[in-house]
């Protein structure tokens, strides 16, 4: 990893490093080759100069006028070895707040510094202790609300995306560099790789680098959240299917028609992807205006939705429910639409109602999602008993990775490194076409050092103050 100085004279830094509030405890962090000195200084314990690093301390905090502050435990790391790089104390205090305020202003009149936001994690990356990718899984392992999210953040935080990464980077040095040497003996007319295989290598980076971004849709929704949109007409079973995939009465349920007129929103972990479910007014025609501000938000969700479970209702005619799933499909043709008949209970003894016919001879039945019926896969599921829940969740979740493998591959998450790689890919696919109409090497290689160039940003091997700022400002405060 590429090492990165700190400026001479940085001063010690120091910040409360758990969430704002009151609670059982509280950590002060401070960084900086003063950091155990200025702690010290306050110390009444065992001496901490002289102390192993990673090894922690009871004692009492005493301020400048001589008042106890708090009885705690103060753990020292040593540089480089510390999460920093730089000398580390983290001061473990009784969580009142009054006390946080206390110790941090002492420290700041002992000669530390009020840390800014991020200031930690970027002082880790310029000290070589993580890269850019790794110090921005930091934000995101922190702000993680699921297993999947977890398991994202952890990858990079791990170095897994950047190590890909760097072995693509390091192709490409080495891809522009044989392009190179061949200007610098281009009187004696010297081909130092076969053009060929320089297209055969440029097709592979450039499917990588596709393969990469094309997952970051998958990646924000499952870091974010993926939001599905359940739709179909007035009284298909949509609030019922919300308050079943909740496990509480979280929709209100009537017989009467038009009931839901706003969008109703909440979340549930399925199999460790956090899941946003919206609850939509039925669409129909009606007279009524403040339904129909209810339907045109339906709409507008479904427009946005990645996923859309849309509920049929077999109680009422299939031909103009199957018509706005066309319209769906036409406003929105990324969307996973998941077609369900929520009442399932219901056609079970009518087979004269719409694909009851179909269940009665034996062509769906519950949890089927391969049932080859007039209108495409249907999905079964009874909203008394529960039958058809567990089918529609394996759905949900595949449809949320998108046929990706967060165990086996790395999936972009972040929005910077996503339109990194667009550009990358765009520079590379350049190049590749350079090669294929015997283009000069040397514009070759000044469209691989561009996609070089781009695939450094994200990991930070080719940084700039505005980036970095831009990256850290979105930190909180003692990370």
């Amino acid at each position: 990893m590429e090492q990165h100085e700190i400026g001479v004279g940085e001063q010690t830094v120091v910040a409360v490093a758990t969430p704002p509030g009151q609670g059982g405890i509280a950590v002060v962090r401070v960084s900086g080759k003063d950091a155990i000195g200025i702690v010290d200084s306050a110390w009444r314990g065992k001496p901490l100069g002289g102390v192993t690093s990673h090894t922690s301390h009871l004692g009492r905090y005493v301020a400048t006028d001589g008042a106890v502050l708090d009885e705690c435990v103060s753990t020292i790391f040593r540089g480089p070895n510390s999460f920093t790089g730089e000398d580390v104390v983290e001061i473990s205090l009784h969580g009142s707040r009054w006390i946080q305020r206390e110790v941090v202003a002492d420290l700041i009149r002992r000669g530390a510094k009020a840390a800014g936001r991020g200031e930690f994690t970027r002082r880790a990356f310029m000290n070589g202790r993580l890269d850019l990718a790794q110090a921005e899984g930091v934000a995101d392992l922190i702000a993680a609300s699921s297993r999947a999210a977890h398991a994202l953040a952890m990858t990079q935080t791990s170095g897994g995306f950047s190590r890909g990464l760097e072995e693509v980077r390091e192709k490409l040095v080495e891809f522009a560099s044989l392009l190179e040497l061949e200007l610098d003996f281009s009187e004696e007319d010297v081909e130092f790789a076969d053009r060929a295989r320089l297209e055969e290598l440029a097709a592979n980076l450039l499917k990588r680098l596709e393969r990469l971004a094309s997952s970051y849709s998958s990646g924000a929704a499952l870091k974010e959240g993926v939001p599905v949109v359940i739709a179909g007409v007035p009284n298909a079973g949509k609030s019922s299917l919300l308050n079943l995939i909740l496990g509480d009465d979280k929709a209100i349920v009537s017989d009467i028609p038009g009931t839901t007129r706003d969008t109703i929103e909440d979340t549930a972990e399925i199999d460790g992807v956090l899941f946003r479910f919206i609850d939509t007014a039925g669409l129909r025609a009606t007279e009524d205006t403040v339904e129909n501000l209810g339907i045109e938000r339906a709409r507008e969700r479904m427009r946005k939705a990645r996923i859309v479970v849309w509920l049929i209702d077999p109680t009422s005619p299939i031909e103009p429910q199957e018509e706005e799933i066309t319209r769906l499909r036409k406003e929105n043709p990324e969307a996973e639409v998941i077609k369900v008949v929520g009442k399932g209970d219901l056609i079970h003894p009518s087979p004269t109602l719409p694909y009851g016919a179909a269940y009665a001879a034996g062509e769906l039945s519950d949890g089927s999602d391969t049932a080859s019926l007039p209108y495409g896969a249907v999905l079964v599921m009874s909203m008394k008993t529960g039958d058809g829940l567990e089918s529609l969740q394996q759905r949900l979740t595949a449809a949320a990775t998108g046929g990706y493998d967060p165990q086996a591959e790395f999936i972009v998450t972040n929005a910077r490194h996503y339109e990194a790689l667009l550009q990358g890919a765009d520079a590379l696919r350049r190049a590749l076409a350079g090669l294929h109409d015997g283009l000069s090497a040397d514009f070759i290689a000044q469209d691989v050092r561009e996609a070089t160039s781009h695939i450094g940003t994200i990991t930070g091997a080719i940084t700039t103050d505005t980036l970095l700022h831009n990256i850290f400002a979105k930190f909180c405060i003692g990370k």
